[in-house]
């Protein structure tokens, strides 16, 4: 399978790739995740001139529409940069949410915000235990007059220290496992008796785990109708699944490419590597297990462009095989660099971090192998 991509596509994707070219080298990217913030506001605010903070949202909302494949051009070039910048939880989580659900004011004032580079944002949704169930969600959210009240722990929130904002879904009803009665809250993440404790992940990120004790949210800041919030996140898993997915690829790319490059110069016993057949083999697996992987990602995109009802299974069938197949890639090129492919100097082990985080985010290749299975 190949997309056609259209003119404004292309001049996209185009965009991208010059740019990271140009300013984000592998130097850059090591400068910007050893810095004190561990991501760069001076890039972000040229992700914004550039236009792609709102790229994949619908035209009205000032973006090019399509937003899966939209999303698909962006992430898969980001992901052949590592870049680290907080674009997928800011523009395809939350932005997405928002779009689906919010109301006109909040669309209107929220996307704005994000396109123009105004404000981060990050999804909390799992918890301590949770284990990728979407509807395990122990935080409370209590109706008091005119607020929310919002108690309780969410674990692993990807980008939560470099957040401005916070989506976080809440009980608002029902018991925890419940599907109904999951609500979600835009909630500010300064607010009063919200904690934050913040860490490094292995892919030179940030993430938190985050306390809400009796944090106070306005009803106006209810996103989508109360405890039909499941639904949402559902459909926002199936598009987190495709943007992981291109930018997966992109990594599978930029990891086949500097294997094969390594193999022509490397020489042992005289001989380029690429010389020897059983390593000509490996290779061939490598670019076989990536062209099934594109071939997977672009069905993906196409079918959550079209709203298809099939998507969800076929999302986890998607994070199952790119997810194996992305390891596989990952482990090979750093075996066929030999001990360099273990070091902070070559970019490698660099990508296989990314892959391995990208793994694990919202479900690793085994729970949605299960998920599959139980769909067939």
């Amino acid at each position: 399978m190949d997309i056609e991509l259209t003119v404004d596509q292309e001049l996209l994707r185009n965009s991208v790739q010059r740019f990271l070219k140009d300013e984000y080298g592998f130097d850059d990217r090591a400068k910007i995740v050893a810095g004190e913030d561990g991501w760069s506001r001076a890039v972000w605010a040229k992700f914004a001139d550039l236009g792609l903070l709102a790229a994949p949202f619908a035209e009205e909302h000032g973006g090019l529409g399509n937003g899966p494949l939209t999303t698909m051009i962006v992430m898969q070039e980001f992901g052949r940069s590592l870049v680290v910048e907080p674009y997928f939880e800011t523009v395809v989580l939350a932005g997405g949410l928002i779009e689906a659900l919010g109301t006109d004011g909040q669309r209107q004032e929220l996307l704005a915000e994000i396109a123009a580079g105004e404000a981060t944002w990050a999804l909390a949704w799992a918890e301590p235990g949770s284990r990728y169930n979407l509807n395990k969600v122990s935080v409370s959210a209590d109706r008091r007059g005119d607020d929310y009240v919002l108690s309780g722990t969410k674990a692993a929130v990807i980008c939560a220290p470099w957040a401005d904002r916070l989506i976080v879904s809440a009980r608002t009803s029902g018991r925890d496992g419940d599907r109904d009665g999951v609500s979600l809250f835009i909630v500010d993440s300064r607010a009063a008796g919200l904690h934050m404790q913040g860490y490094r992940t292995i892919d030179g990120r940030r993430a938190a785990e985050i306390t809400l004790k009796d944090v106070r949210v306005p009803a106006s800041n209810l996103l989508g109708r109360e405890g039909q919030g499941s639904a949402a996140l559902e459909n926002c898993r199936d598009r987190a699944i495709g943007g992981l997915c291109a930018e997966a690829i992109g990594a599978m790319t930029e990891l086949n490419a500097a294997t094969l490059d390594y193999s022509k110069t490397r020489k042992q016993f005289g001989v380029t590597l690429g010389s020897f057949q059983v390593l000509q083999h490996r290779m061939v697996d490598m670019f076989i297990a990536l062209q099934e992987s594109v071939s997977l990602m672009q069905h993906l995109t196409l079918t959550l462009a079209s709203n298809d009802a099939d998507v969800t299974k076929l999302a986890s069938g998607a994070k199952t095989k790119v997810g194996y197949a992305a390891r596989f890639i990952g482990e090979q090129a750093i075996q066929l660099h030999g001990g360099m492919g273990m070091s902070d100097e070559l970019k490698v082990g660099h990508y296989f971090k990314r892959i391995g985080a990208i793994d694990i985010q919202f479900g690793d290749p085994a729970f949605h192998l299960m998920r599959f299975a139980r769909a067939a």
